[in-house]
This record gives structure tokens, C-alpha cells and sequence, in this order.
């Protein structure tokens, strides 16, 4: 680990970013070019203590998830993101099989929807990012870890918890839709997959699951209308947008109402309230 190296370059990046690039509110009096410490840890879901001794050289030696998150904060490219992972003593990802790298272009959407739930999602259904509304409306993704991270996994092995956010009349439709995505990650890179990882642990738990893998549908589509359970709120109807990235690795889920429906309010409120209890 280049300690040296690595604060200078975290320090460079975070001067070469404004708040307008990363959707935050440029605010009065800022003395510090480019984004604040606190800033880049709030994006990054880290302690700004933990962040600053990385610039000031003292810092641990970062864990993968960690540079994830700092590469997502700052807009790296991916050779950008290669680098900061070298500096760090790790290797670099592979481009092919890595799914938690999320491109500069389609962060700058998600920056600019604050009125709407937004999120991020892999091939796993794995929320890689998400906006505040995001979170008030289907939770807080980022504490998730290991297969806990993929809806998939969850409406499986979690049923009991995990359905509650659909009505009970639609379980049986994204059950088919969330094998049928599984199906289509699982042609690719192959049988040594996170995805195929994720078949062998679900086969081992629920008899729906292999009824469902055994008829083979392929598909990775989002409807493009659902009815979402809040758990307080109670039922919201929302459109589903999904924008792909290029190679189809990632998609920008956007949920949204027409305005002056009663879903409308209903996101309204939950985006003025945050992830308060009501």
C-alpha cells in the first residue's frame, strides 16, 4: 500500500469535483476547492474521521468495499478506479465479472432525480447506489453484504420479510421475473459466476426457486407498472423506468407517479420525511 500515493490522489480528485457534479447544494463562504472531506465521506457511507486519515497517510489499509465506495463518490473511470485499487495494495477488478463499479454518466442522472426514488441495481438486482427517496421507499441497501445484497437472493431465502413490499396477488409474477433476470446472468461470464454461486445456495432452500430455474425463462425486463408496499403508507403505484448501461451490466430504476395522484403524495411525504419512522 503506497500511502503516500494514495492520499495525494484522493486529495486531487476530491479538489477536481463541485458539489454540482456529485448533486449536492453548493452552499455559502466554501474555502475548500472542490468537495469538502465530509462530503466525499457522506457519499462514500463512510465516517469523515476514517476518510480524512486516508488523506492524511495514517489511515488503515482500505478494504475492497471501501475503495468501491470512494471510486463511486468521486466519478473515477475505471482506470482511474483500477489505480486508486492498486495504490491500495489490492488488485484491480475485473472489468468483466465486477458489478459494483458505476459509471461517471449514469451517477450524473441519479444526482439530478431528488424527487423521485431512484436506485442503481446489477444483473443480481444488487442496489449499488440510491438516492434518499430510494431509501425512504424500499430501505437502505448499503449495510447489506454477501448474497443479502442481491433482491433476488432475498425474496427466496427471506420470504417472510422481503414480500412484505408487494402485494401478495403479484408474488407469483416476480417470482418468474426475478428467476428469469437470475437466468440471464447466469449465461454470463459463466458456470463460475457470483450468479451461479447464488442457483446452487437457493436450490438448496426453496423447492419454488427450482420449479421456477427448471423452466428456463430468460428474461431482464422491469414492469413497467407495480403497486409497492410501504409499510406505513400501505400501497403506492408507481412506473418503472429502467435505463441500461451500455453492456447491460447496470441499470437506473426510476420509479414515479402522475402528479397529483394519491402515490404522488405518498412519495412526497416520504421524500420530505426521509427514513423517519411516521
Amino acid at each position: 500500500m503506497d500511502r503516500d500515493a494514495l492520499a495525494d490522489f484522493l486529495l486531487r480528485r476530491r479538489e477536481a469535483l463541485t458539489p454540482a457534479d456529485v448533486g449536492l447544494p453548493a452552499g455559502a463562504r466554501r474555502r475548500t476547492a472542490g468537495l469538502r472531506r465530509e462530503e466525499v465521506a457522506q457519499l462514500a457511507t463512510m465516517s469523515t474521521d476514517y476518510y480524512a486519515r486516508l488523506e492524511q497517510r495514517r489511515g488503515p489499509q482500505p478494504s475492497v468495499q471501501i475503495l468501491g465506495s470512494l471510486a463511486r463518490a468521486l466519478r473515477l473511470t475505471e482506470d482511474e478506479r483500477d489505480y486508486l485499487f492498486r495504490l491500495s495494495g489490492h488488485s484491480a477488478p475485473d472489468r468483466v465479472t465486477a458489478t459494483d463499479y458505476v459509471r461517471p454518466g449514469i451517477l450524473r442522472v441519479l444526482d439530478r432525480l431528488h424527487d423521485t426514488p431512484a436506485f442503481v441495481v446489477s444483473v443480481l438486482d444488487e442496489v449499488l447506489v440510491q438516492n434518499d427517496a430510494s431509501r425512504a421507499l424500499i430501505g437502505d441497501a448499503g449495510s447489506l453484504t454477501g448474497m443479502d445484497r442481491s433482491g433476488i437472493y432475498r425474496w427466496f431465502a427471506s420470504p417472510e420479510t422481503e414480500r412484505l413490499r408487494y402485494r401478495e396477488v403479484d408474488h407469483v409474477r416476480q417470482s418468474r421475473s426475478l428467476v428469469a433476470t437470475l437466468r440471464a446472468a447466469h449465461a454470463v461470464p459463466g458456470a463460475r459466476s457470483r450468479a451461479c454461486e447464488m442457483v446452487t445456495a437457493l436450490s438448496a432452500m426453496s423447492d419454488e426457486f427450482v420449479r421456477l430455474w427448471e423452466a428456463h425463462e430468460v428474461s431482464r425486463r422491469f414492469e413497467q407498472h407495480k403497486v409497492m408496499v410501504h409499510p406505513e403508507l400501505g400501497e403506492i403505484e408507481v412506473d418503472c423506468q429502467a435505463l441500461f448501461t451500455e453492456d447491460e451490466s447496470q441499470a437506473l430504476i426510476v420509479l414515479t407517479a402522475p402528479r397529483g395522484s394519491e402515490a404522488a403524495g405518498k412519495l412526497e411525504f416520504l421524500r420530505v420525511l426521509g427514513t423517519q419512522t411516521v
